[in-house]
């Protein structure tokens, strides 16, 4: 038996070792699909395959990272890094860095992050004349983006009748043209956003037969990891590229699909058996993560829903203790009842604080926990803040050397143009970028030429001349050197480093860790311990590339982790709060008229309980605080679909009261006992309202009416006020404020039926 094949069990080995013909594996949660993927690879390479014919794609570059490493071992030499693997991404602006110029771009085009986006279209919306609190660059990015992962180019988009009907319906008819405007900014700029990596390389692969001969020929084997969370775009790439061999493996859990809202569609992998005859499906449903007991409840929950492929988590490990499902008064009461019980369990069974985490639906529940553990003096961390890349003295600092590689990225020259200051004002910057709408020109190649400008500034000649010196450096230096010779020669360094307030210190400190970042990129040795390509465009391109996930670099601190349940997928942790899980907030209130999206949030549930290893707490609140008025809540469906004989039930009061046992206990025995008395008390203790009267002339409104801020009617909870509208056109959420008797309630506007009184 071949060493790297040991220690898999029989449906992992029979995934391992199918070689040719396309394969789909389900891999369940904790089903040790990362290391069916390595062996996989080493098994192809084993047997014949050339490293060079692989290709591999994840969702984040720390997988890819440990996948190479993980192969490297398993072989005992070094032909794993030979191997294309990395994100979608990361390996497309590879490819595109070659191909770019059948497309038009420069080979060294700018990748825009998503501020970077937003920043143009913010410029083309103030061109346009458009009111940019309804036209939202947010807005207009997300709606740019579903279009672009759905392979709609700015000519398709607005000669779609349905898109154009959806933009009329939310009063932003011109949305086509701020898409068309924006996609021209960006070719002209020679820059590309994350998701014109998919669409340009989709491109590249339909209008350039010899680009898909080369990489169909050159990727005989494709595996691609979480397929249930590719789009359409990378569907259609994947199938592009694997169609001559069809040796694509995927690896996924249609169970573990939550990412719908950046265009993730679970039915790529429900369809894959339709899309090959001859399709292979292995089955990974051993878990090694979790007790039994917790995977009883992972089966019992996922198991409501209809779309799905059937699967039964099992696992060698020990049955485990009860879950806890506690109710409490208010949020605060959960924050506190959270953090009592992490005490608790240190106290008791000795866990360190990294061993916790609590996992929410939204960002915004973070505030009760956060108290009660600062009050309790345990140390935490919020997962998914601030990037160290997104901070302004960092975006400055690589703005100047985003224009060093490339000086037709307009974004970036506006920004550094007059920073630090040099006497280049807005009024000389609009007069720049006016002239060169006009010509269709770059920002640098008017203030390149004083003639074309019609400006003569020693100011600009100055800041040309620096870059053309900066650029001069390129081909000789290394990445290090130029970002050195940036930081002495524009001031920024020095600027920084004369704020002596604490915020100017963090700043100066953050810049002088950019630079050791980029100095320790050009000092780490590559393929064979040689050092390759450390230019300044790749190490610009590496940190671009970068996913959340590879930036929460000190996820091992010893902290209590709190985080939404979409940033915990992929992790694990000995005991885990799943809390908030009430009706319109978990399952969220834009989820309930649609049964897709109502079992997307069932998968978000079965990801959260999922991450547990030993322990498992669900709470929920009574009554919570949104939109600044106290609302009552309904236990979350979800809550239900529980096996009762897995729980153990408390309830905890104000923080005077006990949380189980004496009494209280007693009343809970009796409460699960009787539960239409447990309905009944808790009605009687929110409150219930008295019954609303339709007035006799109540003829709903039209919802497209309706906005902020209005008095309307409701057959039921009677008279209440417009707090929020969100969502699109075909399904717009309205927060209305019905008073005392029925707090603040979300309701999908399309199904509800209101009267606009005022």
């Amino acid at each position: 038996m071949q060493n790297y094949l040991e220690g898999l069990n029989d449906q992992q080995r029979i995934a391992v070792e199918h070689v040719d013909g396309p394969i789909m594996i389900i891999a369940g949660a904790g089903s040790g699909k990362t290391k069916v993927l390595t062996t996989r690879i080493a098994h192809l390479m084993k047997n014949g395959v050339d490293a060079f014919n692989i290709l591999a794609l994840t969702f984040t570059n720390k997988a890819a990272a440990e996948m190479k490493e993980r192969v490297e071992k398993a072989l005992g030499n070094t032909e794993a890094r030979n191997l294309y693997i990395g994100t979608f991404h990361s390996v497309f602006a590879r490819i595109l860095r070659g191909e770019a110029t059948k497309l038009g771009y420069p080979h060294n085009f700018t990748i825009y992050d998503t501020d970077d986006a937003k920043s143009v279209i913010k410029g083309i919306v103030n061109e346009m004349n458009l009111d940019d609190k309804h036209y939202k660059p947010s807005y207009i990015y997300n709606r740019i983006s579903a279009a672009k992962n759905s392979l709609i180019e700015p000519a398709m988009y607005k000669t779609d009748s349905i898109i154009q009907q959806e933009d009329a319906r939310s009063n932003r008819p011109v949305m086509g043209d701020i898409y068309e405007a924006y996609a021209k900014r960006c070719f002209k700029n020679g820059a590309m956003d994350f998701d014109d990596l998919l669409l340009k390389m989709y491109s590249l692969l339909t209008h350039h037969p010899e680009s898909l001969a080369k990489f169909q020929g050159r990727f005989q084997y494709i595996l691609i990891d979480e397929y249930q969370d590719t789009n359409l775009a990378q569907y259609a790439i994947i199938k592009m590229l694997g169609a001559r061999h069809e040796n694509i493996c995927v690896v996924g859990d249609d169970a573990q699909s939550i990412y719908s809202f950046r265009g993730a569609t679970v039915q790529n992998i429900l369809q894959f058996q339709d899309d090959y005859e001859d399709v292979k499906v292995v089955k990974l449903e051993q878990n090694y993560r979790s007790t039994q007991t917790i995977l009883n409840i992972a089966n019992n929950v996922i198991g409501n829903n209809k779309n799905q492929i059937p699967k039964e988590l099992w696992t060698s490990n020990k049955e485990g203790e009860k879950i806890v499902l506690a109710r409490t008064m208010t949020d605060n009461d959960e924050g506190r009842f959270v953090a009592d019980a992490i005490k608790e369990q240190q106290m008791r069974n000795h866990y360190a604080n990294k061993d916790f985490a609590l996992l929410y639906r939204t960002n915004a529940q973070s505030r009760s926990f956060e108290e009660s553990l600062r009050r309790m003096n345990i140390p935490y961390k919020l997962v998914g803040g601030t990037s160290f890349y997104q901070r302004k003295e960092i975006k400055d600092y690589l703005a100047y050397l985003r224009v060093i590689v490339n000086s037709q990225d307009e974004e970036n020259v506006k920004r550094i143009i007059n920073y630090p200051a040099r006497g280049i004002g807005k009024t000389s910057q609009e007069k720049i970028l006016i002239r060169a709408n006009e010509l269709n020109k770059t920002f640098w190649e008017v203030i390149e030429d004083s003639e074309l400008s019609g400006l003569r500034s020693a100011q600009i000649d100055g800041f040309v001349t620096m870059i053309k010196s900066f650029r001069t450096m390129l081909e000789k230096q290394n990445a290090y050197d130029v970002a050195f010779a940036v930081g002495k020669h524009t001031g920024l360094v020095q600027e920084l480093y004369n704020d002596k307030s604490v915020e100017g210190l963090a700043r100066y400190e953050n810049v002088q860790e950019l630079l050791n970042s980029i100095k320790e990129f050009t000092e780490t040795p590559d393929e064979e311990g040689e050092i390759l390509d450390k230019s300044l465009g790749s190490y610009l391109q590496q940190i671009t590339l970068l996913t959340d996930a590879d930036q929460n670099n000190d996820m091992d601190a010893d902290v209590v982790k709190l985080m939404t349940i979409h940033s915990a997928k992929g992790l694990e942790y000995p005991c885990v709060f799943v809390v908030g899980l009430e009706e319109n907030l978990f399952p969220s209130a834009m989820s309930m008229y649609d049964r897709a999206d109502l079992e997307e949030e069932r998968r978000l549930f079965y990801v959260a309980i999922t991450r547990a290893k030993e322990r498992l707490w669900v709470t929920y609140a009574n009554s919570r605080y949104r939109f600044g008025s106290l609302v009552q809540n309904d236990p979350s469906r979800f809550i239900e679909e529980i096996p009762a004989n897995y729980v153990d039930k408390t309830f905890t009061g104000a923080s005077n009261r006990p949380t189980a046992g004496g009494f209280q206990g007693m009343m809970d025995q009796k409460f699960d006992k009787m539960p239409s008395l447990k309905k009944l008390a808790d009605k009687l203790a929110a409150g219930t309202p008295p019954a609303h009267t339709p007035s006799p002339d109540f003829v709903a409104s039209d919802a497209a009416d309706m906005t902020v801020g209005m008095k309307i009617e409701h057959q039921k909870f009677g008279f209440g006020t417009i707090l929020t509208l969100e969502g699109g056109a075909n399904n717009r959420i309205a927060g209305i404020d019905f008073g005392a008797g029925h707090g603040v309630k979300k309701i999908m506007l399309n199904f509800a039926k209101l009267k606009i009184v005022s």
